[in-house]
């Protein structure tokens, strides 16, 4: 008999997981890490509600995979059984190569290595611990397989991963405008010449989609407080490390000590058994333990975050103008004098981008009722959603706010 079973999200209400097939994968210690990944960083220390964790969000959109599927099942489109079990379990296991605080720390433990590489490393371990179960997954997952449409749904600008984020972050935020309706898009989905569509009573579901994902990144993914405290977490770690490697006093457990006298650019088994041992509560651990550190930088830094001593951040349009910049670091300098490289540590400029459509490289297409196919832009009466698929560039200055 096939057996079910049921959580209950407070996203997407009860989620039913085919308990034979899922089950194992979700129970997975590997996966079962994802309960202490925070879903959006140090975003908690802007909006307090949002404490979700990768494992909400992967759940959530296998739960989107399974609708979609069942939805163009119902269309007529040719997918089986199988077909649709590996789809769901490429997504439950698309981020699973997230490290502490997701993207806040993406390149800080394993330089030039992404979460992706990290996610098809693991999957292809748990393939060959399990037998070949994910072979199907994999294949839809590197977009390998023949029914391309497939991978769409798992990577793509309307895909089930960014359908789950937008309405679970914005739930937990209480962002509102970065509410969508997945369930409505979902329902208008279709496959033309094996490409994703949306018919095109849709047109305005995705017109809202792509205006909250915009919203979403420049109030909330790019608040200015979090991406302050995620660049100071970075700092952080980069601090300890260069303390590490030049024989300085610093408190680190085995698991972190592996990363702090290591640079590592490629995934192997090695640096991966040590990279799935870290979770946000290392981290916070370890962070706690810095805040008394002799050095006056690493301190400062961890402090900052584990009691939420901001610093000053500027946004702008054009970047910064060197005489202002170097006024600040002389400032700080002054400030941590008797700190080796203060400034370095303490005075970060940068940029972050974001742009809400991208028509050209990877585009969505509407299916009108005359039969014909075309890109989303095309069909709607609104202009301003081709000044969406612009990019939009900003230039971010933080230093402490005591100089």
């Amino acid at each position: 008999m096939f057996k079910y079973k049921i959580i209950n999200d407070p996203v997407h209400g009860f989620i039913s997981l085919p308990s034979e097939e899922i089950l194992p994968v979700i129970n997975w210690p590997v996966f079962q890490r994802l309960r202490r990944i925070s879903q959006m960083g140090l975003s908690y220390l802007v909006y307090p509600g949002a404490h979700h964790t990768r494992f909400h969000h992967a759940i959530g959109a296998m739960h989107l995979m399974a609708r979609a599927t069942d939805v163009l099942r119902e269309k007529q489109i040719d997918i089986s059984s199988e077909e649709r079990l590996a789809a769901m379990k490429a997504i439950l296991l698309h981020d699973i190569g997230h490290g502490p605080f997701s993207h806040a720390l993406e390149f800080a433990l394993m330089q030039k290595v992404t979460h992706e590489d990290i996610s098809l490393a693991l999957m292809e371990r748990y393939n060959r611990e399990t037998g070949g179960t994910l072979n199907l997954a994999l294949r839809i997952f590197r977009n390998q397989y023949k029914k391309k449409f497939l991978h769409k749904l798992i990577s793509s600008q309307l895909d089930v991963d960014r359908m789950d984020y937008l309405q679970r972050d914005s739930f937990y935020t209480g962002v509102i405008e970065g509410r969508i309706n997945a369930e409505r898009i979902i329902e208008m989905l279709n496959v033309h010449n094996d490409e994703i569509t949306v018919e095109e009573k849709g047109i305005y579901s995705v017109e809202k989609f792509i205006v909250s994902r915009r919203f979403m990144y420049w109030q909330v993914y790019f608040h200015k407080t979090s991406l302050m405290f995620e660049k100071i977490l970075e700092q952080t770690l980069r601090r300890a490390k260069w303390l590490y490697q030049n024989g300085r006093p610093l408190f680190a457990h085995e698991n972190l000590v592996y990363f702090l006298e290591n640079d590592i650019d490629v995934v192997h088994e090695e640096s991966l058994e040590y990279f799935i041992r870290l979770t946000d509560d290392d981290l916070w651990f370890h962070l706690k333990q810095w805040t008394e550190n002799p050095d006056p930088v690493l301190s400062f830094l961890a402090s900052s975050i584990v009691y939420r001593r901001p610093f000053a951040i500027e946004i702008a349009k054009e970047s910064f103008e060197k005489p202002y910049l170097e006024k600040i670091k002389t400032k700080t300098e002054r400030l941590f004098g008797e700190a080796e490289d203060g400034a370095g540590y303490l005075v970060l400029t940068g940029t972050v981008r974001n742009k809400a459509y991208d028509r050209v490289h990877n585009p969505i297409y509407i299916s009108m009722k005359n039969g014909a196919v075309k890109e989303f832009s095309e069909t709607t009466d609104h202009h301003y959603i081709k000044a969406l698929s612009e990019s939009v560039v900003k230039y971010y200055l933080i230093y402490p706010k005591n100089i």
